[in-house]
């Protein structure tokens, strides 16, 4: 069994009886393995992002708290519980980014990044259970809404939405060079804070017809509102990471497409045990077996479809096991054909 290892084009070889495992490291579009001139400056960048962000809204959400408890404004009460919900989720994500700059170890072979996919989850979480937890109050205080001075409602909320815009573009523009997929914490983080301003915009609304007309009802039914906004914007990013945090196939990738464009290669008659799942960082890992019956050059065929798969799919991190016997010696998917029923043993 031969086992054929490449890392920016560099081959290492064992001889064994049976397989050929071929792994091959290759970079993506845009982002290489290893130091490159100008990454560590990126990274800084974006975690002193989160970092930057985080303080400013955690000023802004003192501010704001103390206006909701003078004013008894259950919008501006209501938007400082969601800013606080949003500077843990700034948090979470600024940690997770940080871990992500880690190395891998012995114990944790593919580094750290899966806590870009995991704190995106969290975020989701806190989101909805703050949507809840305002809806709840909100519908409680439509039986006696209180009487509530609209124009510092109005000002507060307005600086509001200047701080988290401002925050949101500082994260935005932080991120000064792309991992080839979707970034789920970053997303997570700004999705926060593009909520944050919707919030404080409803608020502004509702102090200015408050002011304007003495509908008093607008300060309840305004979070209620916000709440069910909050609810539906974040059920996508809560699915969509729930299924990274399970290893699903990245949502850019279609799996069928891979599989096919692997069957098409020089040699190949079959495919089988195709696996593909997000490690985070906007990296993605692919392991397949693939049948190779009339196996030559390997290396050059592994280093050449890795290269392939990080170009036309994104995929960086490829694992493939060359097989050289006419059929699977596993349970197997032929090209074109069903997959077989029998059990996998390895």
């Amino acid at each position: 069994m031969a086992h054929s290892h490449s890392h920016d084009h560099a081959d290492h070889g064992h001889d064994h009886a049976g397989h050929d495992h071929g792994h091959a490291h290759q970079a993506t579009s845009g982002h290489a393995h290893g130091a490159a001139a100008g990454g560590a400056h990126d990274h800084d960048s974006g975690t002193r992002g989160y970092a930057v962000a985080m303080l400013v809204n955690l000023a802004y959400t003192a501010l704001e708290a103390g206006y909701g408890f003078h004013t008894n404004s259950l919008a501006l009460l209501s938007d400082a519980l969601h800013n606080l919900g949003d500077v843990l989720g700034l948090a979470l994500a600024w940690a997770a980014a940080a871990m992500a700059r880690r190395q891998p170890t012995a114990s944790h072979t593919y580094g750290w990044g899966k806590a870009t996919l995991l704190a995106p989850l969290a975020n989701a979480i806190v989101l909805m259970v703050f949507s809840g937890g305002l809806a709840w109050e909100a519908i409680r205080r439509f039986s006696e809404p209180p009487s509530i001075p609209a124009i510092p409602v109005m000002v507060v909320a307005a600086i509001g939405i200047a701080v988290n815009l401002g925050a949101g573009w500082l994260l935005h523009s932080g991120h000064g060079h792309s991992h080839g997929g979707s970034d789920l914490n970053r997303r997570g983080a700004v999705l926060h804070l593009m909520a944050d301003a919707a919030v404080s915009l409803a608020a502004v609304l509702a102090g200015l017809g408050m002011w304007w007309l003495g509908w008093e009802w607008l300060d309840p039914t305004t979070a209620l509102v916000i709440s069910v906004v909050i609810a539906i914007g974040t059920y996508g990013l809560l699915r969509e990471s729930f299924a990274a945090a399970m290893d699903a196939v990245p949502g850019h990738i279609d799996q069928a497409a891979v599989e096919a464009f692997l069957a098409s290669r020089p040699g190949v008659t079959a495919v089988h045990h195709l696996h593909i799942w997000p490690l985070g960082a906007g990296q993605t890992a692919l392991t397949a077996h693939v049948v190779r019956p009339e196996a030559q050059d390997e290396d050059a065929f592994i280093e050449a479809t890795a290269s392939a798969l990080a170009e036309r799919f994104g995929i960086g991190h490829a694992t493939l096991q060359l097989e050289r016997g006419q059929a699977c010696q596993q349970p197997c998917r032929p090209a074109g054909g069903e997959a077989a029923s029998a059990p996998h043993h390895h």
